[in-house]
């Protein structure tokens, strides 16, 4: 099995311990009272998965007519213009502002070098200071710099910044249909770029979430929330395609998550 050519750099989900999701739960009700998950789910339920778990609290929308102040650690003036150019594009179809400024108490808190990974809390999880303290990021772009073309700006950006808005990663849709050959994907992740452990890739590309408590679960083949998976890690011969902006389906989503 040859998938050199088509290597990827995927991001991680970076979920909060067990012990904070009450906390992250109380903070996303506050900011976004239509947060609130059904009262008959409960999370610390023994017979949910910790990927039925992970998307119970999974609703973390901020408020529509929000304005988010988002801070730059570091990074070149060119990386964070270009960053901040392709993250507006959300702002074009959500009720949401993106102020980009030097507050001390911005929402969004973006490094270029915290790690060679790229990642961001999922929406209102970026409140929680006992897991993102107010002087370290919320999210990090490892692998852009400079010199990365203008294609990759823009599918990273616009991805991560779904990801700041509440999205999930769309491979992990159940209804995907995706048919994962399980022990090829562990082998090809293991390695560069990505470099990841098994559980790190089971938890960030074969885990589903759960269907019942998801927002929206139609697939979306084109969303700029999938990632383009080589036809050789699946079972069928069936791979998806990279995409790097919004989808027909992203922008009806997004606008019904944050309506004006």
């Amino acid at each position: 099995m040859d998938t050199t050519e088509e290597s990827i750099h995927l991001c991680f989900d970076r979920t909060l311990p067990l012990a904070l999701e009450e906390t992250a739960r109380r903070i996303a009700v506050q900011e976004n009272p239509t947060n609130e998950v059904d009262p008959n789910l409960d999370p610390n339920d023994p017979k949910l998965t910790p990927t039925e778990r992970i998307a119970l609290i999974a609703q973390k929308r901020w408020r529509p007519g929000k304005r988010l102040r988002i801070r730059f650690l570091d990074g070149s003036a060119t990386m964070r213009q270009k960053v901040a150019h392709y993250a507006r594009e959300w702002t074009r179809y959500a009720n949401i502002t993106f102020d980009f400024d030097d507050s001390e108490y911005s929402e969004i808190r973006i490094s270029f070098y915290a790690d060679p990974g790229s990642w961001s809390a999922l929406g209102t999880d970026a409140l929680v200071q006992q897991y993102f303290p107010l002087h370290q990021p919320t999210m990090n772009f490892g692998w852009l710099r400079d010199d990365t073309d203008d294609a990759e700006y823009s599918r990273v950006t616009i991805h991560e910044f779904g990801h700041a808005l509440g999205a999930i990663h769309e491979h992990q849709n159940p209804q995907g249909g995706i048919q994962w050959n399980e022990e090829a994907v562990y082998r090809y992740f293991s390695g560069p770029p990505n470099n990841w452990p098994r559980e790190r890739t089971y938890r960030n590309v074969i885990a589903k979430y759960s269907a019942d408590i998801l927002i929206g679960t139609q697939f979306d083949p084109d969303s700029i929330m999938l990632y383009g998976f080589p036809a050789a890690l699946t079972r069928n011969g069936v791979g998806t395609k990279s995409n790097n902006k919004l989808s027909r389906r992203d922008i009806e989503f997004i606008k019904a998550a944050y309506p004006s």
